[in-house]
């Protein structure tokens, strides 16, 4: 009995992930699965251990089933053959307007940034970020900002059209900037700054599942698109994984850096970190690097995106 009480959780965890059944506060804990994928050879050491053979093979096949999922993101991916100019995308949630701006224009100015994604962006903050030089740096833009965390903007170093701003349906209704830049050599880029609602709560799986799945998908066949921002999912989340099914490759994912936390402890909650900021791009882009970088007031990490764009 011990050793199926050590080897049953994580079956029904590995069931969970793999038919993706995330439902109510399944959701949250979905977050996780890195962690518990780790955790998982723990009951395979004892049910070997003790010699109990079914135990044993079951702990087995949930092991490798959980580890199969998360570890590829710890390994690149080969790149499509994109031979165009190279963009750096930047998205950071500011956290109601409370990041620190200084960091935020540091961090353009250091990587040399093209395009800056924001969510949880606020008048207030806005007018920091151009005292402090950021209307210098990429001063073109698509700028939606609002009181609380319902704003939401896209800055450039390139010329910025058709622009507008998506308004999100479900819990609180978060605002997603968009605009079409124009980088020279390379097609245009439509790049839409992503903010679905948080499943915080379980009354609000459903705006949650709403927001994501209300996401612009990708049009391999079409124009380009990026979509960069907190998606408050994870690559162990269906709706998001549907979402990629649509032509978009997780930027962290294909460069090795998918198990790189964004979200968890960096304002002081006891929470282990998860990767719930993503850069997703049009399969046709190559992703050249990607890179977590912390940012003072916020309690989410900026994500830098390397990519090098298609000439056709």
């Amino acid at each position: 009995m011990v050793c199926w009480a050590a080897v049953v959780p994580g079956v029904v965890w590995a069931a969970v992930r793999l038919l993706g059944l995330d439902r109510g506060p399944l959701v949250q804990l979905l977050a996780f699965t890195p962690y518990v994928a780790a955790v998982s050879l723990l009951p395979l050491v004892l049910t070997v251990a003790l010699r109990r053979r079914w135990p044993a093979v079951v702990a087995a096949v949930t092991a490798v089933a959980l580890v199969a999922v998360v570890a590829p993101r710890a390994f690149g991916s080969a790149p499509p053959g994109a031979d165009g100019p190279v963009v750096r995308l930047l998205t950071a949630n500011l956290l109601a307007g409370t990041a620190d701006a200084r960091v935020l224009v540091d961090l353009v100015r250091r990587h040399s940034v093209d395009v800056l994604a924001v969510q949880e962006f606020t008048p207030e903050i806005g007018a920091e970020l151009d005292r402090l030089g950021l209307d210098t740096l990429l001063p073109h833009r698509e700028l939606h900002p609002a009181e609380g965390t319902l704003g939401s903007g896209m800055y450039a170093r390139f010329p910025v059209s058709a622009g507008g701003v998506r308004h999100n349906r479900g819990g609180w209704g978060f605002d997603q900037a968009y605009g079409t830049v124009a980088v020279p050599g390379a097609p245009p880029v439509r790049v839409e700054s992503a903010h679905p609602a948080a499943p915080y709560a379980v009354d609000q799986v459903d705006y949650w599942r709403t927001d994501l799945a209300a996401q612009p998908p990708a049009t391999p066949d079409g124009p380009l698109s990026v979509l960069a921002g907190d998606f408050n999912a994870t690559l162990d989340h269906a709706p998001l994984r549907a979402l990629l099914d649509t032509g978009y490759v997780d930027a962290a994912d294909a460069a090795g850096a998918g198990l790189t936390g964004t979200w968890g402890p960096y304002d002081g909650d006891p929470i282990p970190p998860v990767t719930i900021d993503h850069v997703l791009v049009d399969r046709r882009i190559a992703v050249r690097a990607v890179s977590v970088h912390p940012v003072r007031g916020s309690d989410h990490r900026a994500v830098l995106a390397v990519l090098r764009l298609p000439t056709g």
